[in-house]
C-alpha cells in the first residue's frame, strides 16, 4: 500500500509539472500572437478599451503575472489571494520616474486587481510597458519572494517576453482610466479562437478536388469533358493562387514584424547614444572647469610665494642694515665723548671752507648741549665733596 501510495504521489506530482509547462507554454505563445494582432491592427485603427484585440491582450498579460503568484499569508497562517500589482509595487519602485504613486492615488481605483489594470494601460500610453517588466524581472529577489517554483516570471522564458513586449512601443493607445476596463470585479478570460489555424495536407486538398469532380460528374451529366476539364483547371488555379496570396501574406507580416522591432532597436539605441553623448559632454565640461581652477590656483601659490620671497629679502637687509647701524654707532661712542670732554664749552668745530648745513648745525648743536650737561654734571659733583670738608675744618663754630 505504502508503494502504490507513492507511485499515485509521483504520478500527479508529473501531472501537474506538465500541466504547469504546458499553461507556461500557451501563455507565452498565445502571448506572442496577442501583440502581432495588435500591431497589424494598429495599421488601421487607434487601439483602445473598445478593441478585442485589446482586451485580449491585457488578460494574457494578467494571466502571466499571475501565474504561480504566492499567496499572502495572514496573521492566523491563511493564505489569502494576492493580485500581481503587489508584485508590480514593489519590484517596480526603483523605476525612474514612475506611475505607481499616482495609480496609488486614483480615487476610483480601489482594489489591487483594478489597480493592476491601471497600471497596464497607463505605462502602455507611457510606451514603457518593457521597461517596467525588464526592471522588475532584475530584481530577482523580489520575483523569488512573490513567485513560486514554475512560474513564467522565474524562468528564462520571461527576458522573451520583455523584448516580445518593445514592439509595443511603435502603437499610440487611447484609454479611460474611468470606464469598466479597469473594473476589478469582471475576471479576466482568454479568447483562443483567434489563434486557432488548422492546417489542410495536401493528400486531404487532393480529396476535396476528387469529391469536387465527382460532385460535377454527377450533377451535369450532360456536360462535355471539355467543361468539366476547365472547372477542374479554374479550381485548381484558385487553389494555387489563395496558397500564394496566403505565402505572400505571411512572408510580409514577418517583414513587417521585423521592421517594427528594428526601428524600435534603433530609436532605444539612439536615446542610449544621445544621453552617453550629453553625459561625455558634462564630464567633458566638469573636466575643463576643473583644470580652469586648478590653473587659476597654480597661478595665485605662485605669485604669493614670490610676493613672500620679496618680502622675506626685504627684512633680511633691513636686519643687515640694523646691524651695520649699531656696530657702527658702538664703534664711534668712545671716540665722540673723548673729543667733546677736550673741546670747551664754547668751541665750535670748523667748517673746512664748507658752509653749515641744518643736518650740521643740529649735530653740533647735540654736542655741545652733551659736553655742557657733563660739565655741569662734574660741578655738582664736585660740590658735594667739598662740602664736608668745610664743616670739620671748623668744628667750634655753632649755629645761630
Amino acid at each position: 500500500m505504502a508503494s502504490l501510495g507513492v507511485g499515485l504521489h509521483l504520478v500527479r506530482k508529473r501531472g501537474a509539472g506538465r500541466s504547469t509547462a504546458v499553461e507556461r507554454r500557451n501563455l507565452l505563445t498565445v502571448c506572442r500572437f496577442s501583440v502581432k494582432t495588435l500591431l497589424d491592427r494598429s495599421c488601421f485603427e487607434t487601439i483602445d478599451d473598445s478593441s478585442p484585440e485589446f482586451v485580449n491582450f491585457v488578460s494574457i498579460l494578467e494571466h502571466i503575472l499571475s501565474h504561480q503568484l504566492k499567496g499572502q499569508t495572514t496573521w492566523f497562517g491563511y493564505e489569502s489571494p494576492r493580485s500581481f500589482w503587489d508584485y508590480i509595487k514593489a519590484a517596480c519602485s526603483k523605476v525612474p520616474h514612475n506611475c505607481i504613486r499616482s495609480i496609488e492615488s486614483m480615487e476610483n481605483v480601489r482594489s489591487s486587481r483594478a489597480k493592476g489594470r491601471a497600471w497596464i494601460r497607463v505605462v502602455l500610453m507611457e510606451k514603457r510597458l518593457s521597461e517596467y517588466i525588464s526592471s522588475a524581472l532584475r530584481d530577482f529577489k523580489t520575483t523569488r519572494r512573490f513567485y513560486e517554483d514554475g512560474a513564467i516570471m522565474l524562468g528564462e522564458e520571461a527576458g522573451l517576453l520583455a523584448d516580445t513586449l518593445i514592439g509595443l512601443n511603435t502603437i499610440d493607445f487611447s484609454f479611460c482610466l474611468k470606464g469598466e476596463g479597469v473594473d476589478g470585479s469582471c475576471p479576466a478570460v482568454i479568447d483562443y479562437t483567434p489563434y486557432l489555424k488548422f492546417t489542410q495536407s495536401a493528400d486531404s486538398i487532393s480529396s476535396d478536388e476528387e469529391e469536387m469532380r465527382t460532385m460535377g460528374s454527377s450533377g451535369s451529366e450532360s456536360s462535355t469533358p471539355d467543361k468539366m476539364a476547365t472547372a477542374a483547371s479554374i479550381f485548381t488555379e484558385q487553389s494555387n493562387l489563395v496558397s500564394k496570396c496566403k505565402r505572400f501574406e505571411q512572408k510580409y507580416r514577418m517583414a513587417l514584424e521585423q521592421k517594427v522591432y528594428l526601428e524600435e532597436l534603433v530609436r532605444l539605441r539612439e536615446a542610449q547614444l544621445s544621453e552617453t553623448v550629453s553625459h561625455n559632454k558634462a564630464l567633458q565640461q566638469s573636466l575643463e572647469d576643473t583644470h580652469l581652477t586648478h590653473t587659476l590656483e597654480k597661478e595665485q601659490l605662485e605669485y604669493i610665494v614670490l610676493e613672500l620671497q620679496d618680502q622675506l629679502k626685504s627684512f633680511q637687509s633691513l636686519e643687515q642694515m640694523s646691524a651695520d647701524m649699531s656696530l657702527s654707532q658702538t664703534s664711534l661712542e668712545p671716540s665722540q665723548t673723548q673729543s667733546l670732554e677736550a673741546k670747551p664749552t664754547g668751541t665750535h668745530w670748523p667748517h673746512r671752507g664748507k658752509e653749515e648745513t641744518p643736518s650740521l648745525r643740529g649735530l653740533c648743536g647735540s654736542l655741545t648741549s652733551v659736553s655742557s650737561y657733563k660739565s655741569l654734571a662734574s660741578l655738582k659733583s664736585s660740590e658735594c665733596l667739598a662740602s664736608p670738608a668745610t664743616e670739620v675744618s671748623s668744628p667750634g663754630v655753632t649755629p645761630s
